[in-house]
């Protein structure tokens, strides 16, 4: 025997061995079958993270939005939720209602209904559901409690859901019951007879839509609530359940899940949970916090979405890795199809979970995510080990006669920094009814029976940019798609589009601050409205702008710059704020709430009429005018050193902006 005869049988040999040390696992529906499968998600919302992706122009938009619906090409959702707005910021921004006043019904304010008939476009089988983080002030009558006046609050969200059909086609399947504190017995009842009433008997209900308890406990002590609720609800659950939640025999679902930063690390966290809340939490359903990260960055939990869309200016998005780990499960699966038994965790860790349409396809996808690469925002992650291993799946039952899988692979690949994800290997060939993997760390496969599968491609967007230095937007647009302006992120408040028929001069087309009463809301609106826009590492520039105040004697609006925070920190927000009031004085502060005073005096100011305020501030100093006079200058500014622009009023009152412009260096 020659050497290369020698070799060759010490590889056999080893094969041999490493083919003998593997794992067994059977995979079969011998025993019945598991849970029925209801699909995974997308949420917009909660709020205002889609902000930015209206404003991308053709064809940019659209390709996002085919990476994240369109089937067999990208994250192929099965599920869109969205905020049912209500007037306040409720994490990145504030969303509309559709009933700014008990007698106000409009359909067509925000952008949540263009979003949800783009995704039905794309996939007419998309799940649809609904939930309000927060309400307009009238449904609490006084209070910041949506919940004393259930049948208000009932009516309210019905009505939404009735206009989505009436207004757009839409049918919205779900319908989630949130509120940060605690949830309402009575509501849930009365929402369900509401439904029922109104000829909404297919619209379900999700409770709580936050934890599992007290509601699972809730459910099995009163056969009337365990009647009207659909589906139990947890918000970042850990991958687990409890026991009560179990014995309901309800649907569970991770109604909002993930909320982490998506570079790699960020899609592991989402391949771990999407097997596993099924696994160790029998969890049908997985909905990620957010869709699309297409909001500023430097607002609360940037990029958190399952790719990057947060530059309308140069058309750049980032077709992140959440999106390709999503498709090893979506693209090859179907609500409706059902998990097997014969699910679990791998020997030397990592999990596998198994689907099957009953019509002899199976779909099996396995995950070996290590501790450190998938962790989540949260909870708390337990540590845990996984190796390198070796595993035999067997398949069983109906599945024995099946001869070739297809097999998607991705591969994270930490230590060199080259990952490759969802790319399509040679079909498998099983043996006996088995197929054997050597798997490693931190990938990710998907074993199918279904060969429709692809990974959908465009060319490169445009090279990311930051915001132009120039900007000016002059808000004469005569019928607008979206009732907000471009690039503007409201963070207190509503800045709308506005028609002003008793001007006959310039100023006929605004934008108009709406809200005259604080929402009812969960996060931490100001006492001031605001509205963001630019860049946030911004330190010199010059903020333009015409305003018209509105409101008698205690009226106020300003522009600002170097905004230095927003979302739920936006009470705290720091900046230059240049304010006029209706009383004819002005204020400089160095903060949104108006404590640190830079500069005041008499402005002449009042109301409707317009002025135009000019705030520029650089290095050190800031100076203003009104009209195009000095009204104040050189006023010290030692901190914030960078911001946003903003422009914003003193209360929620109406108030009207125009020609707005900004230049920095």
């Amino acid at each position: 025997m020659d050497c290369r005869e020698s070799a060759l049988l010490v590889s056999v040999l080893l094969l041999a061995l490493d083919l003998c040390s593997a794992q067994n696992y059977v995979l079969s529906d011998d025993g019945g079958l598991g849970r029925v499968f209801d699909g995974i998600g997308g949420l917009s919302g909660g709020g205002a993270t889609s902000r930015l992706l209206v404003s991308y122009a053709e064809p940019y938009r659209s390709q996002i939005l085919d990476f994240l619906f369109k089937p067999n090409f990208g994250a192929s959702l099965h599920i869109l939720k969205v905020e049912i707005g209500g007037d306040a910021q409720t994490t990145d921004g504030t969303e509309p209602s559709h009933m700014r006043y008990e007698n106000d019904e409009n359909y067509y304010r925000g952008y949540e209904w263009w979003l949800m008939k783009e995704a039905k476009k794309r996939n007419p089988n998309i799940t649809l559901i609904g939930l309000p983080w927060a309400f307009p002030g009238w449904v609490g009558r006084g209070k910041n409690w949506p919940y004393d006046y259930p049948d208000v609050t009932a009516t309210y969200v019905v009505n939404w859901i009735l206009g989505a059909k009436q207004y757009h086609d839409l049918d919205i399947q779900y319908v989630g019951i949130w509120n940060e504190k605690s949830f309402d017995i009575k509501y849930i009842k009365l929402l369900r007879y509401t439904l029922d009433k109104s000829g909404l008997e297919r619209v379900k209900i999700i409770a709580s839509d936050n934890l599992w308890e007290p509601i699972a406990f809730s459910l099995l002590l009163d056969p009337e609530l365990s009647t009207a609720v659909d589906v139990i609800g947890a918000h970042y659950p850990g991958t687990t359940t409890i026991t009560e939640a179990l014995k309901t025999q309800k649907k569970l679902w991770s109604s909002e899940d993930y909320s982490t930063f998506n570079n790699e690390v960020g899609g592991g966290c989402w391949a771990r949970i999407l097997n596993q809340n099924y696994v160790n939490g029998q969890m049908t359903a997985t909905i990620s916090w957010n869709l699309v990260a297409s909001y500023y960055e430097d607002l609360p939990f940037g990029r958190d979405g399952l790719m990057t869309a947060e530059e309308p200016w140069s058309g750049n998005y980032v077709v992140e890795s959440p999106i390709w780990i999503t498709a090893h499960t979506t693209q090859f699966t179907q609500p409706g199809w059902t998990y097997l038994q014969t699910v679990g965790h791998l020997a030397q860790g990592g999990s596998y979970i198994a689907l099957t349409d009953g019509k002899g396809n199976l779909t099996v996808v396995i995950e070996t995510m290590t501790h450190n690469h998938s962790v989540c925002i949260r909870p708390p992650l337990p540590p845990f080990n996984v190796t390198s291993q070796n595993a035999t799946f067997w398949l069983k039952g109906s599945f024995a006669s099946i001869k070739e899988l297809q097999v998607w692979r991705s591969q994270f690949d930490f230590k060199t920094n080259k990952p490759s994800f969802f790319e399509k290997l040679k079909p498998l060939k099983l043996v006996d009814g088995s197929f054997t993997l050597n798997l490693a760390e931190d990938e990710v496969y998907t074993l199918t029976t279904v060969s429709t599968g692809s990974k959908g491609s465009y060319p490169d967007p445009p090279p990311s940019a930051r915001f132009p230095k120039v900007y000016k937007d002059d808000f004469d647009v005569r019928s607008p798609p979206f009732s907000e302006a471009p690039y503007f992120a409201d963070q207190t408040g509503v800045f709308e589009y506005y028609i002003n028929l008793t001007d006959p001069g310039p100023h006929v087309f605004t934008l108009r601050q709406v809200l005259t009463e604080r929402p009812i809301t969960w996060a931490t609106d100001a006492d001031q409205t605001i509205s963001v826009i630019g860049d946030y590492y911004w330190q010199n520039l010059t903020v333009t702008c015409d305003v018209f105040l509105e409101k008698m004697n205690a009226g106020g609006v300003f522009i600002a710059a170097r905004v230095d925070k927003g979302g739920q920190s936006i009470r705290s927000a720091k900046g230059v704020f240049f304010w006029v009031f209706a009383d004819g004085t002005y204020k400089v502060t160095n903060d949104l709430v108006g404590e640190t005073v830079l500069a005041e005096g008499q402005s002449g100011t009042e109301v409707h009429r317009w002025y135009t305020l000019s705030l520029t501030v650089k290095g050190q100093y800031a100076s203003g005018s009104l009209n195009g006079y000095p009204l104040w200058k050189n006023a010290v500014v030692l901190t914030p050193k960078a911001g946003w622009a903003a422009i914003g009023t003193r209360s929620f009152e109406l108030a009207q902006f125009d020609n707005f412009a900004l230049v920095a260096e």
